[in-house]
């Protein structure tokens, strides 16, 4: 799973900014580069959380996490790897 590309996709389909995906720089500003304001963010949030299946805390929903595409990947990435894995379901043998 490319995280990166996957926040680029978020960012032009559900919080529709208008650069195009093949432009986006990882490291542009969000807010400043590409215009997301209060209600973006939250929705860059709230996808991202629904796309790769985790919680992203209020402690690190943060201007420092959130800053560029850069950060926003590397916040998913950690959250990724510090997932728990889900056990294998038990088989039932009678």
């Amino acid at each position: 799973m490319d995280v990166a590309a996957t926040i680029k996709e978020i960012l032009s389909d559900d919080v529709f900014v208008e650069v195009p995906v093949d432009e986006m720089d990882p490291d542009d500003s969000l807010r400043d580069v590409y215009g997301l304001d209060s209600l973006g963010f939250v929705e860059l949030r709230v996808q991202a959380q629904s796309r790769f299946g985790v919680q992203i805390p209020d402690a690190d929903y943060s201007p420092d996490n959130f800053a560029t595409i850069r950060t926003v990947t590397t916040l998913v990435e950690r959250l990724l790897a510090n997932a728990p894995v889900a056990a294998p379901a038990a088989s039932s043998r009678a």
